[in-house]
């Protein structure tokens, strides 16, 4: 079933469960909103997903960064493109004692997993909210179920990923807009190092 300029945007989209999920909604023809931080490897993946006959907007943005995440929403309003789904996918995590770990590269992991996630949700629900309907996938996998020594950041992360994700679906359960947390199962140890 073709749903021309229906859009779905996808963050981390150009590798992993990210590119999979887009390849899926290119299948069902939505048009896509592709975020990911390498210019090249979007441009690569948009003209692979147009093969699909379905419209590709490739957009470089650094989601470690909160004013990226601003910036994304605004570059889409201004084309007037409004996704009726959003796919926060983008994530990732660090390997390694706490005591040990670069609290840099934490901060900057809990600003991706966490901080972009809220604002794109925030904006795209304000949005949705007045078209009546929407669909929001929060990637926070099976570590939001357990903590996990040498892997604290990306399960605290992903928990409250999880958690945020119940708490505003029932806020939302009357609105005509769906939140969907999905839990994937960490398939390869090397994701965090």
């Amino acid at each position: 079933m073709m749903r021309k300029n229906k859009y779905a945007l996808i963050t981390g989209a150009t590798s992993g469960i990210g590119y999979q999920l887009a390849k899926q909604f290119a299948r069902n023809g939505y048009d896509l909103v592709l975020v990911a931080r390498n210019h090249d490897e979007l441009k690569v993946k948009a003209d692979e997903f147009k093969s699909f006959n379905i419209n590709v907007i490739p957009i470089a943005k650094n989601l470690f960064s909160e004013e990226d995440a601003y910036f994304l929403y605004s570059e889409l309003k201004l084309n007037g493109i409004s996704p009726e789904i959003l796919v926060n996918n983008a994530g990732q995590g660090v390997y390694g004692k706490f005591q040990d770990t670069d609290i840099h590269r934490e901060v900057d992991i809990i600003k991706l997993n966490i901080i972009s996630v809220i604002i794109l949700t925030k904006l795209f629900l304000k949005d949705r909210l007045s078209q009546g309907s929407g669909k929001i996938l929060n990637l926070a996998s099976v570590a939001s179920k357990a903590p996990w020594p040498w892997h604290s950041i990306y399960h605290g992360t992903k928990a409250f990923v999880l958690s945020w994700s119940e708490a505003i679906r029932e806020e939302l359960k009357d609105t005509g807009i769906t939140v969907t947390a999905l839990l994937p199962v960490l398939y390869r140890y090397r994701l965090f190092q």
